[in-house]
């Protein structure tokens, strides 16, 4: 499950009693509306958090994005509970962004899987390792056109090659890659939610477009760039 947040405004003087929201398109699978059982005084703006499901994508190309529309049961002062539809249209381009990002990857996981190696070694102040390319589906060749870090760390192939990195011919390919830590801050390191969400740009088809899809490490090997992250920038342990 995904989720998006939806900016409300209160200009009038009653306050506003949010019992539930709900995103509904064509673009998402529907899922059950998010318990919200917030009042909402007035305000110029708050944002309400509201869950959405996986988009509806095509194995080959990526859908127009659909309308969509935010269904909240509100009440206005002692008024009875009723359902309030907000519509967005299909040109929004949050809409397109989401539809784009999550398809774009769908369409690169059906042909190919990038993992992660789990044998890390340090050289020098960097760590060395393998991304590992696994065919799925087709014979065509599949580019990996670039490796993308993340908040924290970076991830470089060993060969310094780039767009493309290199080219899968056959049933997998074996990446040398390295890791470096992009900041040694040790209060961001506790913090990280998004240092291990790596992503991967390739392009399935000969002469096609270029697609992302982020690859997450195993638990262990996240072990692994936090110990070295830990003593390549001498922070406490």
């Amino acid at each position: 499950m995904h989720r998006m947040q939806v900016a409300v405004t209160n200009t009038g003087t009653l306050p506003l009693f949010f019992e539930e929201l709900q995103l509904q398109s064509e673009s998402f699978e529907t899922v059950p509306p998010r318990r919200v059982d917030m009042p909402l005084g007035r305000t110029p703006r708050t944002d309400l958090p509201i869950p959405y499901g996986p988009a509806r994508c095509d194995p080959t190309t990526i859908p127009a994005p659909k309308p969509a529309v935010v269904v909240a049961r509100l009440r206005a002062g002692n008024e009875p509970a009723r359902e309030v539809r907000f519509p967005i249209p299909a040109t929004d381009p949050l809409l397109a962004r989401l539809v784009r990002t999550e398809c774009a990857q769908f369409i690169l996981a059906q042909t190919v899987d990038v993992s992660f190696g789990t044998a890390w070694t340090r050289d020098g102040d960097r760590l060395r390792g393998t991304l590992t390319v696994t065919r799925k589906r087709g014979s065509s060749p599949v580019s990996v056109d670039d490796l993308l870090g993340t908040t924290h760390y970076r991830l470089e192939p060993v060969s310094g090659k780039r767009k493309p990195v290199d080219l899968l011919t056959g049933a997998s390919l074996e990446i040398p890659v390295l890791v470096t830590p992009t900041r040694c801050d040790p209060h961001a390191f506790a913090e990280a939610k998004q240092a291990y969400l790596f992503s991967v740009q390739g392009t399935a088809t000969p002469g096609g477009e270029s697609y992302t899809m982020v690859v997450v490490p195993p638990e262990a090997v996240q072990v692994k760039f936090l110990d070295y992250a830990v003593d390549v920038c001498d922070m406490p342990r």
